[in-house]
């Protein structure tokens, strides 16, 4: 494969990887709770280039983009006020933990409501889950204290979609959980607005460059060819 045409396919590879996961963000920049997620990127290492002839360096040339392992960011984000009595919020770090069919799950979202079993539970109907792992009953006031959710430590939360963390909890986290509040989403439209922009152009930087990189090719077999038919 011609080096340049890896170059950019590498970088095109590695903006639509971005823009996939900024497009996700953005879908869920109202989403109380949720962590936006990033993917690093690295150079592969550069070849430096020589003068065939007479050996006198040139410079040296990128080889292309590498991915690295994706990554959620966790840092907590603000509080907002809702006064609704069951909805709550993990000021600091901590998750709250829901008993899902898959088994227990974990969560920044404390948007929760009552079963008809009176209990207190997720928009999925999951039960929320106390800090000995019990569900918690709502009280005859359709209200909770908020010392009564479990606050867990999960140092090994992995996203499995739907706002929801698996992981292994090692005791209580050490977050304090308020009453009639929300978690922010981790997601600034604006910022997230201006990088799905950038992306985007570097998606059609490498377009162009294929483009031309092809155009080149082409020009250089119909030569190849001419010359090949005047012999």
């Amino acid at each position: 494969m011609d080096l340049g045409l890896f170059i950019a396919a590498s970088g095109m590879v590695a903006s639509q990887t971005r823009q996939d996961q900024l497009s996700n963000d953005l879908a869920n920049a109202s989403t109380p709770g949720y962590k936006p997620d990033a993917t690093p990127v690295h150079s592969f290492g550069e070849m430096l280039l020589d003068n065939t002839v007479t050996g006198q360096p040139i410079g040296s040339l990128s080889t292309g983009v590498s991915l690295g392992k994706t990554y959620t960011d966790m840092t907590p984000a603000g509080m907002q006020t809702t006064n609704e009595p069951l909805d709550f919020g993990i000021v600091g770090t901590g998750f709250f933990a829901v008993q899902t069919p898959q088994g227990v799950r974990y969560t920044r979202d404390g948007q929760f409501t009552t079963s008809q079993q009176g209990l207190l539970v997720d928009g999925a109907g999951d039960n929320v889950l106390a800090q000995s792992g019990a569900p918690i009953t709502v009280g005859a006031n359709g209200t909770v204290a908020a010392g009564s959710l479990g606050v867990f430590n999960v140092p090994t939360a992995v996203k499995q979609g739907e706002n929801l963390f698996a992981g292994t909890a090692t005791g209580q986290g050490q977050g304090t959980v308020r009453q009639g509040v929300l978690e922010e989403s981790g997601v600034d439209p604006s910022t997230v607005m201006v990088e799905m922009i950038s992306s985007l152009r570097s998606f059609q930087s490498g377009q162009q460059a294929i483009q031309a990189i092809n155009q080149t090719l082409q020009a250089a077999s119909s030569q190849v060819g001419s010359l090949n038919g005047n012999s």
